[in-house]
């Protein structure tokens, strides 16, 4: 058993930061209540729990934070040893805290996010070592990931109109529009949601439609320039009517201190990401106000 208790996220009712936008119906999706505070608790208890399966080792991830964190822990609740790659200089301290604290090992490599993950990829080809790559391209990381959709039909009693994410590797988005999907070819609810995903303009490749070589924004986790769920996330995106769209750091940290200000809901920059660009998308005339609206921290 590896579960640390993940999942079952609280969905908040929005009042005061809805009323403030003029949204009757937003909501929040607090996955920061998760074990090691992100989403990446529920796609991590799968890989891990798969690689325990297979007869693996050793785990390993390339991270700017949450990935490491959650790798970590999960790998030392199932007794793997844990190798985390990150790029030098552009990890948020307090998730490589988490990760040396819960036994990793912590590589540093030059360059950003991208690089580290095809250095991850090279390692978990060799055939010496039995490692399992525990990124978002394993795809039992985007089965455990979609169970939050679920939670949003079961308390929400239907699919959102908009459900509204940050965007950085990608994988979320992907994971809940599968798990929106699947939930209605299940008959659990009659429609689907619009995807609308928020990148920062500093890391916007799915925006600009090119991967961006040296991404930047104080959005730490969603600081990646080369999606490794690229497909998957244009995919959601196009088949949902959705977008994906930029907000700039300024807008991103506007909506962090709203969050907590009108909400009492303190998550980090990145999460913020998808009010930003609800905020954004409202005072451009781009939302009904009777529209229900889940952002997910």
């Amino acid at each position: 058993m590896v579960s640390l208790g993940e999942g079952a996220t609280p969905l908040v009712h929005a009042h005061r930061l809805g009323e403030s936008l003029g949204l009757r119906n937003l909501f929040l999706k607090v996955e920061g209540t998760n074990p090691t505070g992100s989403f990446k608790d529920r796609g991590m208890v799968m890989a891990v729990a798969k690689a325990l399966e297979d007869g693996a080792r050793s785990v390993i991830c390339a991270s700017t934070g949450n990935t490491s964190a959650s790798a970590a822990a999960y790998a030392a609740a199932a007794g793997l040893e844990c190798v985390v790659v990150l790029p030098a200089g552009k990890i948020a301290v307090g998730k490589l805290l988490q990760a040396l604290v819960f036994g990793a090992r912590v590589i540093s490599v030059r360059g950003n996010f991208d690089e580290a993950l095809r250095v991850v990829r090279a390692l978990s080809e060799q055939d010496d070592h039995p490692v399992t790559l525990v990124n978002s391209v394993n795809p039992f990381r985007l089965e455990g990931q979609k169970t939050a959709a679920f939670e949003v039909c079961d308390d929400l009693g239907r699919a959102p109109d908009v459900l509204a994410i940050p965007v950085g590797n990608a994988g979320n988005i992907s994971a809940y529009w599968r798990g929106f999907r699947e939930y209605r070819e299940a008959g659990a609810v009659t429609s689907l949601p619009r995807m609308w995903g928020f990148q920062a303009a500093g890391a916007a490749p799915l925006v600009a439609g090119h991967p961006i070589e040296h991404p930047e924004t104080v959005a730490s986790a969603i600081r990646i320039g080369n999606p490794a769920s690229w497909s998957l996330a244009t995919a959601a995106r196009d088949d949902s009517g959705g977008r994906i769209s930029a907000v700039s750091d300024n807008e991103i940290l506007a909506a962090h201190r709203e969050l907590a200000r009108l909400e009492g809901v303190f998550c980090e920059p990145s999460s913020a990401a998808s009010v930003a660009g609800v905020t954004k998308a409202v005072r451009a005339g781009e939302l009904d106000p009777a529209s229900s609206v889940v952002c997910v921290l």
